[in-house]
């Protein structure tokens, strides 16, 4: 039984429209896969409904975690089991600071998994909080500022990163985290999400450009379109996406990135 198992998932908006139309996926601990389709497929989607995103509603279908359907539990109980999703958009919480965040998310699971509070102690935790910047080039000036207010696209992004680091997902699901990023951000942010991968980790990098993939390396990549998976491959199908594009793959009606 893979760790993270999608069976048959029907997601829809609030006013009933059907975004994914029934998604089978199975990914492991140690596992990347890649899911690449043209903006307007549902890939997003697909993302929040993992996490239990409030504003869609899971109208069919399993999401089994570690064997267990978490469709009924909220975002938080997800992560408290190792669920991770990273935003292609971050927004800033003003008002709290990176180092007050990560504190209190990470006491949040241990108290979670130990069924009591076992909170982290200080100087453990600075003194990894310092390790994981350095290697995600993040300024130790921005620990103590508020989450994403005044960062720059890379700087959210890489803060993304940092916490993925610093929570140790069992399962990373990565929503286009390519976006907004220039060639040395996307560098740092797709090596570091690379080392952590393990097996400890698994990931599901959604993108709708190869780029990333350069430094994520796909076990697996899926093709989205229309709200279902409609192609499936090695890292060789996002080379041969590269090369000719998805119009070999999506209807004529759907947009193409």
């Amino acid at each position: 039984m893979a760790l993270l198992e999608i069976k048959n998932l029907h997601v829809a908006l609030e006013d009933g429209t059907e975004i994914v139309k029934g998604v089978d996926l199975a990914i492991d601990k140690g596992e990347v896969h890649a899911v690449m389709g043209p903006n307007g497929s549902g890939k997003s989607t697909l993302a929040y409904a993992l996490m239990g995103h409030p504003a869609y509603e899971i109208t069919e279908g399993e999401i089994l975690f570690d064997g267990e359907n978490v469709v009924e539990m909220g975002a938080d109980e997800r992560a408290q089991r190792g669920l991770f999703l990273a935003f292609q958009y971050p927004h800033a919480v003003p008002g709290v600071t990176v180092t007050n965040f990560l504190r209190s998310a990470i006491n949040s699971i241990r108290k979670a998994r130990a069924g009591q509070d076992d909170p982290i102690p200080i100087p453990e935790f600075r003194t990894e909080l310092l390790a994981k910047m350095e290697d995600m080039k993040v300024t130790r000036e921005l620990a103590g500022r508020y989450i994403n207010d005044g960062f720059s696209g890379g700087e959210r992004k890489k803060m993304e990163m940092l916490q993925l680091a610093m929570l140790k997902p069992r399962m990373a699901v990565l929503d286009e985290t390519d976006t907004g990023l220039d060639i040395d951000a996307l560098k740092v942010v797709g090596e570091g999400v690379q080392q952590l991968i393990g097996p400890e980790m698994g990931a599901l990098v959604i993108t709708h450009y190869p780029r990333i993939l350069a430094y994520i390396k796909p076990d697996f990549v899926h093709v989205f379109s229309d709200g279902r998976i409609v192609a499936e491959g090695g890292s060789e199908l996002a080379q041969k996406l590269e090369a000719e594009g998805y119009e070999a793959f999506v209807p004529e009606t759907e947009a193409v990135a």
